[in-house]
């Protein structure tokens, strides 16, 4: 079962990435949005694991942000 973050812990866990994998939050979303066309969160989670070696917590919390971000494009 996925662990669900509050917003506050999901912004502290995208704060840290930069520091933790020495790559800027934009540059990550800019990785998802050209990686494979998973459908499911956990697969786009597992993938980001796998392929880059991140953990858990930043893989999901990038996950959510690409998400939350591509969700705000639909609606302008």
């Amino acid at each position: 079962m996925s662990q669900v973050f509050s917003m506050e812990t999901h912004r502290n866990l995208l704060a840290r990435i930069p520091h933790c994998t020495g790559r800027e939050v934009s540059d990550w979303l800019r990785t998802v949005d050209e990686g494979p066309s998973l459908f499911c969160f956990e697969e786009k989670v597992s993938w980001l694991r796998h392929e880059h070696n991140l953990a858990y917590g930043h893989a999901k919390a990038l996950i959510h942000e690409y998400d939350l971000r591509r969700a705000a494009r639909k609606l302008l």
